[in-house]
């Protein structure tokens, strides 16, 4: 049985096509994260039936388009299934405090192709809408992959993030250069630097223990982080530029939502 159309949150909206799977957040909690997908599929109206379809275990608040036309599934009030086993700042139930935003692309294993510009400004529109409606911090629009390192590549280094920034969605800083000198922290890599890595990206968030072991999983949440803020190389090593670039969005968290402001006040000038 399908189940019945809701008034769109934002204005953005073009339709409303009801998700079966959905329910009521934990513990009362309120949307505070904006997590990004990418649909890994190739036929994106598949995609949008296979979302939303009764026994699929998958859904999302948001559908857009390449041709930047936006489908809501999912009421905000409501959690939907979109992050599946992830973990961020501590929290694991991330469908609880999150609204998925899932953006058409085939992704890497179908040729992975560029975002459309249209489709780029139809997300942050979209995104732009939630954060006037809700307290959503800079530092806390991310990618699944950021959640779910492990398992999770979208909506990769492809995506513009920059771009998003630029009109006031997200936390970005300038990736720093990429050199062929310092220390680079590889699988194998022992002792207090990699400990001082660890503590860093969990610091800015990202579910990982400050062991001291270059291990697996620290080879993969380097490399969530290089696909969302230094896309020009990706390959798990944390070398000078990874590093640095990390410890740059760290120092400017606080300042953040005054950037990001700052971006829209320039956005809005003749």
């Amino acid at each position: 049985m399908s189940r019945p159309a809701f008034v769109p949150d934002s204005s953005v909206v073009a339709e409303v096509v009801p998700a079966a799977n959905q329910g009521e957040r934990a513990d009362g909690c309120r949307p505070d994260m904006i997590l990004l997908h990418y649909t890994g599929m190739v036929d994106p109206d598949s995609a949008l039936a296979l979302l939303c379809a009764q026994g699929s275990n998958v859904s999302s608040h948001y559908f857009v388009f390449e041709d930047g036309r936006i489908i809501q599934s999912v009421p905000e009030s409501l959690r939907a299934w979109h992050a599946g086993k992830s973990e961020w700042a501590g929290e694991t139930d991330i469908n609880s405090c999150s609204i998925g935003i899932e953006i058409a692309n085939p992704g890497h294993d179908h040729g992975y192709p560029d975002f459309p510009a249209r489709q780029i400004a139809a997300v942050t529109a979209l995104c732009r809408s939630i954060q006037t409606r809700r307290s959503i911090a800079p530092v806390r629009v991310l990618a699944h992959s950021d959640v779910a390192p492990a398992r999770k590549q979208d909506p990769g280094e492809k995506f513009p993030w920059r771009t998003l920034f630029e009109s006031g969605v997200g936390h970005w800083v300038k990736p720093a250069p990429i050199t062929n000198f310092g220390q680079v922290l590889a699988p194998g890599s022992v002792g207090d630097a990699v400990i001082a890595l660890q503590k860093s990206l969990r610091e800015y968030g990202y579910g990982i223990a400050a062991n001291g072991e270059y291990d697996s999983h620290t080879s993969e949440v380097v490399t969530a982080f290089q696909r969302h803020f230094r896309p020009e190389r990706v390959d798990g090593h944390a070398d000078t530029s990874t590093r640095n670039t990390l410890q740059e969005l760290l120092a400017s968290r606080g300042r953040a939502r005054t950037i990001a402001a700052r971006a829209r006040t320039a956005m809005l000038r003749p």
